[in-house]
């Protein structure tokens, strides 16, 4: 049986959710960003008039208003978005048991074995989709249907805003094959550099392309984008109560004034070690290896990584490793304006034994009394909240309050698989 997929993608949600509130801004161009007043101020999303504008998500708030002097800003209210996202994940549920989220504003669904009991026709029940949300919580949706998941992506990214597009086996080469390479799901930039050295520029381009030579260049990673430019994609539309470890958990942040020299930067690499190896603590979780990525005020961006010898979740020894990055490819002279620490190669708690060598019981040792302190300091977090214990040398402005959770503009971050 030909498998039904949808992807459903709202449209400017974070935008959307906020002129909810403020209809009178709605023919205006409208943007919902961080603190204006602030160094990492971005916009978050933008409305239809914005985009208009050339503005884009995730630019500076300055860079935007040079495009856009006329800019509305809103600040963001992201427990409205958590709220929003679970009342339409509801909605779909009524449609199919099979709903995965992917992220805060998309959905894919598997209509495969319950698109008979809505009429059979998937356009029809897109539109009918689309229709409820607009009626029922005033969102718009874009909806991609076809036979495999990344298809229904890029259908749901082919006509903006409030849109169905099919993409079947019989239109899927006039479609999708026109379009840049790039737009295919999980061609990042690295992948995409290699194929421009090939002259692949179009998913049509990279169908084509000899597969053995594709696994040469990109390993399997380069097999799996050419299967998906085929229509080959088989992969399972997994409901959210179906958990995947992540493959890495990372922190980033971007300080209110640049860092300067080795205790500076060393005061930012401990406390975003910190946040990473709670958040492994929390997913029962251990790491094999440590990525750092540093941006300088120029946003000029250099990254490393590196294997650990034993595996981690210890904020202390993420720390080390990341100073050790840093200490290798930075000059300490020079500043610093964002930092991001990554966890990678996680292994479950339980399966991560440590290699053992003939100090192996006196480190060990060690280790057990660490992780019993920071599982402590866990405890204190839960009870009083992320901010009320932290490292000491966490970089702060001068004249703020100790006792105030870190500033800046943090993100942090889960990668599925």
């Amino acid at each position: 049986m030909e498998r039904v997929i949808f992807h459903c993608d709202l449209n400017s949600f974070y935008a959307s959710v906020e002129l909810l509130d403020h209809p009178e801004l709605r023919h205006l161009p409208v943007a919902v960003c961080g603190d204006p007043d602030s160094r990492h101020g971005i916009i978050l999303a933008k409305n239809e008039p914005a985009k208009a504008f050339g503005v884009k998500t995730a630019e500076t708030i300055w860079q935007a208003r040079k495009k856009c002097p006329e800019l509305v800003l809103l600040p963001a209210h992201h427990h409205k978005y958590r709220e929003f996202s679970r009342l339409v994940n509801h909605i779909y549920q009524e449609y199919t048991d099979l709903v995965e989220p992917f992220g805060i504003d998309e959905s894919w669904l598997d209509l495969t074995g319950t698109l008979h009991l809505f009429g059979g026709d998937a356009r029809a029940l897109a539109d009918r989709l689309r229709e409820r949300l607009r009626c029922e919580l005033g969102l718009t949706i874009s909806v991609g249907v076809s036979f495999n998941k990344v298809f229904a992506k890029l259908g749901s990214d082919y006509k903006k805003p409030d849109a169905t597009t099919v993409i079947s086996r019989e239109n899927f080469k006039q479609i999708v094959w026109p379009l840049p390479v790039t737009d295919l799901l999980y061609v990042g930039r690295a992948a995409a550099q290699t194929f421009q050295k090939f002259n692949i520029r179009t998913i049509g381009d990279l169908a084509r392309f000899d597969r053995e030579s594709l696994f040469t260049l990109l390993g399997k990673n380069g097999v799996q984008l050419h299967d998906f430019a085929n229509g080959l994609d088989r992969s399972p539309v997994a409901p959210a109560t179906q958990h995947t470890p992540p493959k890495s958990v990372g922190n980033g942040l971007t300080f209110p004034r640049n860092l300067q020299g080795r205790e500076e930067i060393r005061a930012g690499v401990t406390q975003l070690a910190d946040q990473v190896g709670t958040r492994l603590r929390l997913q029962h979780m251990k790491c094999q290896g440590v990525s750092l990525a540093i941006r300088d005020p120029d946003f000029r961006d250099l990254s490393r990584q590196q294997r650990l010898d034993s595996p981690t979740y210890l904020g202390r020894e993420i720390a080390q490793t990341a100073m050790e990055l840093a200490e290798s490819c930075w000059n300490m002279d020079h500043p610093v304006r964002a930092l991001t620490v990554t966890a990678l190669y996680l292994v479950p708690e339980e399966e991560a034994a440590a290699q053992l060598d003939l100090l192996s019981g006196p480190l060990e040792r060690k280790r057990e009394r660490l992780e019993k302190l920071e599982g402590a300091l866990d405890s204190i977090r839960a009870k009083y909240g992320k901010g009320a214990i932290a490292p000491a040398s966490a970089p702060r402005d001068p004249g703020e309050d100790r006792h105030a959770p870190p500033p800046g503009g943090s993100r942090s971050y889960l990668e599925e698989p």
